[in-house]
């Protein structure tokens, strides 16, 4: 019965990962109007992602599965916590329509497991959180500069040597499949690799039916992730898409290869927000739903670390002093993280009158 609940969670998982990551890989192709059905778009993602997931995916599914922690505390109940923690992270992050990194969550969520029996390969987790932290700025500054120099570069060039716009699109549409493609290779891994890992289901055939279920949900819930990348953060060109788009699919396929999950709804929008602060200045960072996705993105995986240090405790360890005082911890953490978002908002009120 454990068994059957571990499977079901996993995909239930990859259709959220579907909704939040993968849909937001064409937010580009439909925000720019390369292609203006929103169906269609979210079709061409499933199969890209379905493409990546079940022939390029195999290192990073080695990465969650066994790179994280040992592998011996995997089996159906560890999976069942880990997978219900990520998936529960996300599943908030994709009712509020925000791009969620579905590596953060997972994890996040494998470390809070493998916390509890101090049982974590300290430096690949270092490893992985240096790539979260420097390929999202490596995006946004390569972004950054292209859009600089092309402007000054289309400038200096005569009209005839101009790309007609019909082109500009047709490598639009592509570069969001490949972006779509890369998001196969990198993010079934999240849902996937814990079966693999407690050899529930061998690799191969997890990077296929791990692939099908992304693509399903890509395309049932990944409507509202695809307006959030697509239209609210920034206005975007059709040039300026196609830059952010390889940016992001370039970047995350180099990571795939490498074996590491990296945050590719954060790369991708990174890539956005450079687009905006090239052609409109620091005046992106003011709007309320950056806020919200550095919010969700800072929280997102230590939710995921505690739902699942919580569930150990719970259901395996039964340890209540455990329980009371991560508690104590975490009601201080937010208590001083409100007391100092207190005294900002006060701090900007006396400075705007």
């Amino acid at each position: 019965m454990v068994i059957i609940m571990a499977v079901f969670i996993a995909l239930l998982f990859a259709m959220n990962i579907g909704g939040s990551g993968a849909a937001a890989t064409m937010g580009i192709v439909y925000g720019t109007g390369a292609i203006r059905s929103k169906r269609r778009t979210l079709i061409i993602c499933s199969i890209g992602i379905f493409l990546g997931a079940a022939f390029g995916s195999r290192k990073v599914i080695e990465t969650i599965g066994t790179g994280l922690i040992d592998v011996d505390l995997l089996n159906a109940t560890s999976v069942v916590i880990i997978l219900g923690s990520a998936c529960t992270s996300l599943f908030i992050a994709n009712m509020i329509g925000i791009p969620l990194s579905t590596s953060e969550v997972t994890v996040g969520a494998v470390i809070g497991f493998g916390f509890v029996y101090r049982s974590i390969y300290v430096e690949s987790v270092v490893n992985i959180v240096l790539w979260w932290m420097i390929t999202p700025l490596i995006a946004f500054l390569i972004v950054y500069v292209a859009i600089l120099f092309y402007k000054k570069l289309i400038i200096k060039l005569p009209h005839k040597f101009h790309i007609k716009k019909q082109y500009i699109v047709l490598f639009v549409i592509f570069a969001g499949f490949l972006e779509a493609l890369a998001a196969g290779m990198n993010n079934v891994a999240n849902a996937v690799g814990p079966l693999v890992g407690a050899a529930m289901i061998p690799s191969s055939l997890a990077m296929g039916l791990g692939g099908v279920f992304i693509a399903i949900g890509a395309i049932v819930f990944g409507g509202k992730v695809l307006d959030t990348n697509g239209k609210k953060i920034t206005k975007i060109s059709i040039h300026d898409g196609l830059i952010v788009s390889l940016t992001s699919a370039g970047i995350t396929i180099i990571a795939s290869i490498c074996g590491i999950p990296i945050p590719m709804t954060q790369v991708t929008t990174s890539a956005i927000v450079g687009v905006g602060v090239a052609n409109e200045g620091k005046i992106i960072f003011q709007q309320p739903i950056f806020k919200r996705i550095m919010i969700v993105w800072i929280l997102s995986p230590l939710l995921s670390f505690f739902i699942a240090y919580y569930m150990v405790q719970i259901f395996i360890e039964q340890d209540m002093l455990s329980i009371l005082l991560m508690t104590a911890f975490l009601l201080f953490s937010v208590t001083i993280w409100k007391i100092k978002t207190s005294i900002w908002k006060k701090d900007m009120n006396k400075r705007s009158v």
